[in-house]
C-alpha cells in the first residue's frame, strides 16, 4: 500500500510524517479488541457460572449487556466523532474499553459484571465506526483505501472466529478473569500508537444530534431484549413482560414517527426503500442472531452435556474459525468478480446443512459430525459478510455510503443481541442453578434452535436473490437518486445563505 498523507483541512491535525501502514495496525488492533470480545466471552462463560453462581439468563445478560450498547450507540459515536474529532474518541474508546475489562476481571457478582460489561460496549461502540472514517482520512488514493478497508474486514472475521479458540486457551491455563485481562496491554498499545501516529481529523460537515431517536432505540432494544430473555424464567403472561414488551414495540413505533419527522434523523428511512438495502439489513441479523445462538449454545452443550474442558470445547470451533477464515476474503473476490447472490446462496446452504446435521443433537453425537456442522457454519459466516456490505452500500451517493454501513454494521449487532436473547428462550433452558439432570436434557432442548436456523438459512438464500434482481438495483437507482437530489437542494440552499450573510 502507497502511504499517502490525508489532506488538511479546518480543524485537523496530524503528526509531522504519516505512517499509514502503521496508523492501519492501530485500527486493526482496536478492531481486534471490539470484535474478539464478541465470542471469547462465551467459552469463559461456564466458568463464570460456576465462580459468580449465575443462571442460565444471568449468562445471556452477560453477553447482551456488551452487545446492547454497541447496538445501540454505533450510530451516534460516528456522529460525535465526526463532530468533536475521530482521534480524541478513539483513544476515549480505547481506554473505556480497557476500563471496563478490569471492572469484568475484578468482578465479584455476576450484576458487577453485566455493568461492567455494558461499560465495554460504550467503549466498543466507540471504536468500531470511527476507526474506518480514520482509515478513510488516512489513505487517499482509492485503491491504497480499498487494500486498507480490506486489510480491516479482514481482521473483523479472523477476530470473530478465533475468539473460542483463544479463550479456551486463557480459561484452561489461566482463569475466566484472563479473557477480559488480556485486553488491557493491547489497549495501552492502542493507545500509545493512537497519540503518537494518529492524525486528527473531523467530519467534513456535522449533523446535528437526534437525542429522541437515539433514545428511542435504546428503549426498543433493552425492552425486547429484556423480554426475550426473562420470558423463560417468568413466563410470557407475566405483568413484566407483558411491560416489557409494550414499551419495546411504543418506542419503536415512537422512533419510526420521530425519524419521519426529524431535520437530521439518527437513520434515514427513505434508505429502506431500496430492495439491496433492506434485504443486507435483514439478512446481517438473521446471519449474525444463527452466529451467536450458535456459539453460545455449543459453548454451553461442549462444556456441560460433554464435560469438556474450556480448552478443548475452543479447540471444538477450530474448523468454524478455519473456513470462516478462509470463507471471508474468497467472498469479496466473489463479490467484486459476480456480485453478490452466489455469496449469499453459498452461506445460506452452510448455514443450512449445519443446522441439519445439529438436529438430532444429543450427548452421544459423534465429535466428527460436531466439527462438519461447525465448519460448514463457518462458512455459512464467512460468506456472508462481504455481501452484507456491498449490497448496504452499492449503489447510494458517496457521502451516504458511511451512514448505510454503520447502519449494516448496526444490524449485525442487533443480529447477535437477538441471537443470544432468542436461544435462551426457545431451548427452555431450566431456571437457576444449571445441574447435572438439567445438562442431561440441554442438547436435546437446543433442536428448536436448530429448526429455526435452518428457516433463517433459506430466507437468506431467498433474500439473496430477491435484492440481486433488476428490480432491486432499479430501487437502489431511484433512492440515490432522492438522496443525492435532497442532498444537492441542502448545498445549495447554505450557498444561498452563505451568500447572503457575505453580501449583508
Amino acid at each position: 500500500m502507497t502511504p499517502t498523507n490525508p489532506p488538511t483541512h479546518a480543524g485537523a491535525s496530524r503528526p509531522a510524517a504519516i505512517h499509514p501502514t502503521i496508523v492501519l495496525v492501530t485500527c486493526c488492533l482496536s478492531l481486534l479488541l471490539v470484535m474478539m470480545d464478541v465470542t471469547i466471552v462465551n467459552v469463559a462463560l461456564p466458568s463464570i457460572r460456576i465462580a459468580l453462581h449465575g443462571s442460565f439468563s444471568t449468562l445471556q445478560w452477560v453477553v447482551d449487556g456488551y452487545t446492547l450498547m454497541v447496538a445501540s450507540l454505533l450510530v451516534l459515536m460516528g456522529a460525535i466523532a465526526d463532530r468533536v474529532g475521530r482521534r480524541r474518541v478513539f483513544v476515549a474508546g480505547i481506554a473505556v474499553f480497557c476500563g471496563g475489562s478490569m471492572l469484568c476481571a475484578l468482578s465479584g457478582s455476576i450484576p458487577f459484571l453485566v455493568f461492567a460489561r455494558m461499560l465495554q460496549g460504550i467503549g466498543g461502540a466507540m471504536l468500531n465506526p470511527v476507526a474506518l472514517s480514520i482509515i478513510a482520512n488516512v489513505f487517499t488514493d482509492p485503491r491504497a483505501r480499498a487494500q486498507a478497508i480490506g486489510i480491516w474486514g479482514g481482521t473483523s472475521g479472523v477476530a470473530l472466529a478465533l475468539g473460542p479458540v483463544v479463550g479456551g486457551i486463557l480459561v484452561h491455563w489461566v482463569n475466566w478473569q484472563a479473557v477480559f485481562w488480556v485486553n488491557v496491554p493491547i489497549g495501552i498499545i492502542g493507545i500509545f500508537l493512537s497519540l503518537r501516529f494518529i492524525p486528527e481529523s473531523h467530519g467534513p460537515r456535522t449533523r446535528a444530534f437526534d437525542g429522541p431517536g437515539q433514545l428511542l432505540v435504546m428503549v426498543t432494544l433493552a425492552m425486547l431484549t429484556a423480554a426475550l430473555i426473562e420470558a423463560r424464567d417468568l413466563g410470557w403472561g407475566h405483568p413484566v413482560i407483558v411491560g416489557f414488551l409494550s414499551l419495546g414495540v411504543l418506542a419503536m413505533i415512537g422512533f419510526v414517527i420521530v425519524e419521519q419527522r426529524s431535520p437530521a434523523p439518527l437513520v434515514d428511512l427513505r434508505f429502506f426503500h431500496a430492495l439491496p438495502f433492506s434485504g443486507a439489513i435483514v439478512t446481517a441479523i438473521l446471519a449474525f442472531a444463527v452466529f451467536s445462538a450458535f456459539l453460545f449454545l455449543n459453548t454451553l452443550y461442549l462444556q456441560g452435556s460433554r464435560g469438556m474442558s474450556a480448552l478443548h470445547a475452543g479447540l471444538c470451533t477450530l474448523p468454524f474459525a478455519v473456513c470462516s477464515s478462509v470463507c471471508s476474503p474468497l467472498s469479496g473476490r466473489l463479490v467484486g468478480h459476480v456480485g453478490a447472490r452466489l455469496p449469499l446462496l453459498v452461506s445460506a446452504v452452510g448455514f443450512g446443512v449445519s443446522a441439519l446435521l445439529l438436529t438430532g443433537l444429543s450427548d452421544a453425537t459423534p465429535l466428527w459430525v460436531l466439527l462438519v456442522a461447525y465448519g460448514l457454519c463457518g462458512c455459512g459466516f464467512g460468506m456472508c459478510n462481504a455481501p452484507i456490505t456491498n449490497a448496504a452500500v452499492s449503489g447510494m451517493p458517496r457521502t451516504q455510503a458511511g451512514v448505510a454501513a454503520a447502519l449494516a454494521s448496526t444490524s449485525r449487532q442487533i443480529g447477535v443481541l437477538l441471537g443470544i436473547a432468542l436461544s435462551g428462550t426457545m431451548t427452555g433452558a431450566p431456571t437457576g442453578q444449571i445441574g447435572a439432570v438439567q445438562w442431561a436434557a440441554f442438547a436435546r432442548a437446543t433442536h428448536a434452535v436448530w429448526w429455526a436456523m435452518l428457516v433463517a438459512a433459506i430466507l437468506i438464500g431467498v433474500i439473496g436473490i430477491v435484492v440481486t434482481s433488476a428490480r432491486a438495483r432499479a430501487s437502489t437507482k431511484a433512492v440515490a437518486a432522492v438522496l443525492a437530489g435532497v442532498e444537492a437542494g441542502d448545498m445549495a440552499a447554505r450557498g444561498m445563505g452563505g451568500g447572503a450573510s457575505r453580501r449583508a
